[in-house]
């Protein structure tokens, strides 16, 4: 693990410390060596949790409960950060209508996931010679099929490829999207 090594029992270097006991209670401001005798009385090890207060903190722990304990919580938190990605969805010229809405489909999915879409429309050949507005005109047919509130990240531009724009979540917009639908139910 990553996790900043803490000092232990004779380790620290402060000679008074606020010390919290073992069962929560705060002991006051003691002596290191008071602070030892006192862990020690106890059959536990003596940890400075903060380090950078004056006087420092320091608890009254068995040490590897205490690892354990804060092993598990950063597991916890690093579970629940999300990772954003952008995904990419291509299109061609001659891509049919089906094929358009399942794609714009699963873009929707990714939207709702919290990722970013980049919607391409590939070029190839002869239709690299196409009209320029003919192409966007396309490309932005085919984003405004995505059945999920999204607004412009990056907005149509040449790309290596052809024509590529991103796209993200409007999570506010969708809010409302989802309310009015739920209101035109109720009055049906």
């Amino acid at each position: 693990m990553a996790t900043d090594r803490l000092r232990i029992n004779n380790e620290i270097a402060a000679q008074e410390l606020r010390v919290v006991g073992a069962g929560g209670e705060n002991l006051g401001v003691l002596s290191l060596g008071a602070a030892l005798a006192a862990a020690k009385q106890a059959g536990l090890d003596l940890i400075e949790i903060s380090p950078s207060a004056t006087p420092p903190v320091a608890k009254i722990v068995d040490y590897g409960k205490f690892e354990y304990e804060r092993s598990k919580k950063e597991k916890v938190a690093k579970a629940k950060v999300k990772i954003s990605e952008t995904k990419e969805v291509q299109i061609k010229v001659g891509t049919g209508d089906n094929d358009m809405a399942l794609k714009a489909k699963k873009a929707a999915e990714w939207l709702s996931e919290g990722h970013r879409v980049r919607a391409e429309l590939f070029l190839k050949g002869r239709y690299k010679g196409m009209s320029e507005e003919f192409l966007k005109t396309r490309l932005e047919k085919f984003i405004a099929k995505i059945p999920y509130a999204h607004k412009i990240a990056e907005p149509i531009a040449k790309s290596p490829k052809g024509f590529a724009g991103v796209i993200e979540r409007d999570q506010a917009a969708q809010a409302k999207r989802e309310k009015e639908s739920q209101t035109n139910h109720e009055n049906q």
